[in-house]
């Protein structure tokens, strides 16, 4: 063979400027390595299993297209190819490709920075432009409407109720619903602490004296338990966040109520266009919601506060016509 070149040559030199990985990892190994980071961390179980299914539909997809299941070879043209396949067979909106691409990206991420690879090809990758639409909100009407459909005769239909009120009460998250016990809810002070935020930040949203009355008609109701959540099936074992989320969207059915998705995240929409042509400042509304930014609030307020229309008839270069 000969005797070697003590000078290496360029694919060498390259090979010596390149980060060492810890291993060469496959897909799933690497995302196992993720999702055991993530928990550690103590991440909503809703987060991980949503970082889990997002990255799984990738992976997948990798696999179907016969491409590369090793970690440190997946490139910015999978990643570009995939939201191509999203658009085109799969026909996703823009809002729906992103929260997918916001999974791949914090995989990838953790994976950089853990020197678990070399390159991150989600490194300022931007994510698709969403246009910005009017946010779906229930009308007085069909407010009545849905809180009339449940069976107040029974358990279930008394805590579907309750359910729904407190949403719209308090505009809480759903997640946050699922995680209220029952030592949480104070009546004497009209006050609910929120302990399982999105944020981690937890806090107190208030109450006024009709959610307090069916608070307490179904706390009576619902008795003694060994389970400590507010919420429970009639075997006395917490709702889930799946069997809450459903309550809205079947009382909707049964009410008849068409034209806007029937969701307790609607209901939180309701809330906070209630509130703002009620006259509820941005700060007292950002508090209650438990946002941490002030982004989403101003949206609330731009699109529904009164004070620009009624301003407008004082203003408005007609008068002078």
């Amino acid at each position: 063979m000969g005797r070697r070149k003590n000078e290496l040559n360029g694919r060498e030199l390259d090979i010596v400027a390149q980060p060492v990985t810890r291993a060469i990892l496959m897909f799933d190994d690497a995302l196992g390595i993720f999702l055991d980071d993530a928990k550690r961390k103590g991440l909503r179980d809703f987060t991980i299993v949503y970082y889990r299914r997002e990255i799984n539909y990738f992976r997948n997809y990798l696999a179907r297209e016969e491409k590369s299941l090793l970690i440190h070879e997946v490139v910015r043209q999978d990643v570009d190819e995939y939201v191509e396949y999203m658009q085109q067979v799969s026909g996703l909106k823009n809002g729906t490709i992103n929260a997918k691409l916001r999974a791949i990206r914090a995989l990838f991420h953790f994976l950089y920075e853990n020197k678990y690879i070399a390159k991150n090809p989600m490194d300022k990758y931007s994510l698709l432009r969403e246009r910005a639409g009017n946010i779906e909100t229930f009308t007085v009407k069909q407010l009545q409407a849905l809180l009339n459909a449940p069976d107040r005769r029974t358990f279930t239909g008394q805590r579907d109720y309750t359910f729904m009120l407190l949403l719209l009460e308090t505009g809480i998250r759903l997640n946050e619903a699922t995680g209220i016990l029952i030592e949480d809810v104070k009546l004497s002070e009209g006050l609910i602490f929120i302990r399982q935020t999105k944020n981690h930040f937890h806090r107190y949203v208030p109450i006024q004296a009709k959610m307090r009355e069916q608070l307490k008609r179904y706390i009576q109701i619902r008795g003694t338990s060994e389970c400590n959540h507010l919420f429970v099936t009639i075997d006395d074992t917490p709702m889930s966040r799946g069997a809450l989320q459903k309550i809205v969207g079947q009382y909707g059915k049964k009410a008849g109520v068409k034209g806007v998705r029937c969701s307790p995240h609607t209901l939180r929409h309701t809330f906070a266009k209630m509130s703002v042509m009620n006259g509820a400042g941005i700060f007292e509304l950002q508090k209650i919601l438990g946002h941490s930014t002030m982004e989403m609030v101003r949206t609330y307020v731009n699109l529904y506060s009164s004070e620009v229309y009624e301003k407008h008839k004082d203003f408005s270069p007609l008068n002078n016509l």
